[in-house]
C-alpha cells in the first residue's frame, strides 16, 4: 500500500514511519507538513497537498497531525478518491461535518483511539453499562503527558458516548467538578489528569452500593496507535463510501 503521511515530522508520524521501516506491506510515499525538513525523511515532504503530484498513485492517507489539517487534505482526498484514516482527536461540530460531508464521497475510518485494546474497553465497559443500568454511577478519568491540548481526550469521549446509549436514563456529561455542585444526579463524570510522558490511560468506573467495578487499560507505547492505524488502512482500502470506525474493523 502506498501511504501518505499527514502530520509526519510529529511524534505519531514518526513512530508509524518506524513502525513501518522493514514491512513490505507498505510504503510511504510522501509526508505533509509545514515544520519538517525535507533532509529528515527519505520520502518526499509537502508544506501542503496543493504542492503534491497528481500523478502520484497514493492508497490510503494516514492523519496524525492537528485538527485544522483536514480543510487541507480531504479536499484533496475527494478529489483523486483517496480513502482516508483520521487518527487525529477533538474535533468541533463544524469539523465533524466537514468530514461527515467528506465520507459521503470518499471511505473515512475515524474513531477516537486507535488501539484495538481500547476498543474492547469500550465493549467492555458498555456490558457494564447495560448490565448495571441505573443502579451505577459512572465516572471516567483519563491522564496523558503534559504536551496533550486537548481535555478531555478524545477517548475519553468515546468511552463516554459508548456508556451513554447503553444506559437506560438521558446521562449528561460533567467534565470536572469545582464548587458547590449539588448532589451527583443522572450524570457520567470525566476527568482529565495532565503530566509527565504518560502516553495514555483511561479508567471507567461503575460505582454500586458496598462495590465498585473498574476498568482500566494503559497504553505503554505509541506504537499501539501506529499498528492501529495501519490495520485501518488495510481495512479501508477496498471499503465504498462511508464512514467507519474501530467497530467495523473487529467486526
Amino acid at each position: 500500500m502506498n501511504l501518505l503521511l499527514i502530520g509526519a515530522g510529529g511524534k505519531m508520524g514518526r513512530t508509524l514511519i518506524n513502525c513501518i521501516y522493514g514491512n513490505e506491506q507498505f510504503e510511504i510515499l510522501g509526508g505533509v507538513d509545514k515544520f519538517a525538513k525535507q533532509k529528515d525523511f527519505t520520502f518526499p515532504i509537502f508544506g501542503s497537498c496543493k504542492e503534491i503530484d497528481q500523478k502520484v498513485k497514493i492508497d490510503c492517507i494516514i492523519d496524525f497531525s492537528a485538527r485544522e489539517a483536514i480543510y487541507d487534505y480531504l479536499p484533496y482526498a475527494v478529489e483523486n478518491n483517496i480513502p482516508c484514516v483520521i487518527a487525529t482527536t477533538g474535533y468541533d461540530k463544524d469539523q465533524q461535518k466537514f468530514i461527515s460531508d467528506a465520507a459521503d464521497k470518499i471511505a473515512i475510518f475515524k474513531t477516537g483511539n486507535m488501539s484495538v485494546g481500547i476498543n474492547l474497553l469500550l465493549r467492555l465497559a458498555k456490558i457494564a453499562a447495560r448490565t448495571l443500568g441505573q443502579n451505577a454511577d459512572v465516572e471516567i478519568v483519563e491522564t496523558h503527558h503534559n504536551q496533550k491540548v486537548d481535555a478531555p481526550s478524545g477517548t475519553a469521549l468515546l468511552l463516554a458516548d459508548g456508556i451513554k446509549e447503553s444506559l437506560d436514563y438521558d446521562a449528561e456529561y460533567v467534565n470536572g467538578r469545582c464548587g458547590q455542585v449539588g448532589k451527583r444526579g443522572k450524570e457520567i463524570g470525566i476527568h482529565a489528569v495532565r503530566g509527565g510522558t504518560v502516553v495514555g490511560k483511561h479508567e471507567v468506573s461503575f460505582f454500586l452500593n458496598n462495590e465498585v467495578i473498574t476498568l482500566k487499560h494503559e497504553a505503554e507505547n505509541k506504537s499501539v496507535f501506529a499498528y492501529g492505524a495501519l490495520e485501518a488502512a488495510k481495512y479501508l482500502v477496498d471499503k465504498p463510501n462511508g464512514l467507519y470506525d474501530m467497530n467495523d474493523l473487529l467486526s
